[in-house]
């Protein structure tokens, strides 16, 4: 059976935390709170680039991805209200709801 991305990017993640000594259960959690694909590459690379000697800093580097993230969904939301707000200044409903 293939996996998809997103589990293969937490065996990938499972497999650099034992490499530096911590638990399985370790990974699962921390796999489990990033919960996407980008954000587990994002700690894959952290992982093999700084090889953090605590769990501690393992854990620093999760919540700032998870902010990081939590940071672009809230952008991209914003976008999406204001162009729909930018839609509709330009539309004819503006302009009917002023007539009235």
């Amino acid at each position: 059976m293939e996996l998809d991305a997103k589990e293969y990017m937490k065996e990938q993640l499972l497999k650099e935390i034992k490499a530096l000594g911590f638990p399985e259960s370790f990974g699962i959690l921390i796999a489990r709170n990033l919960n996407s694909e980008r954000t587990m590459e994002r700690m894959v690379g952290y992982l093999q680039n700084v090889k953090p000697k605590r769990a501690e800093d393992i854990a620093d580097e999760m919540l700032a991805i998870m902010e990081d993230r939590a940071t672009w969904i809230a952008k991209k939301e914003t976008e999406e209200s204001n162009r729909k707000y930018n839609e509709y200044l330009r539309s004819d409903l503006r302009e009917s709801s002023e007539e009235d």
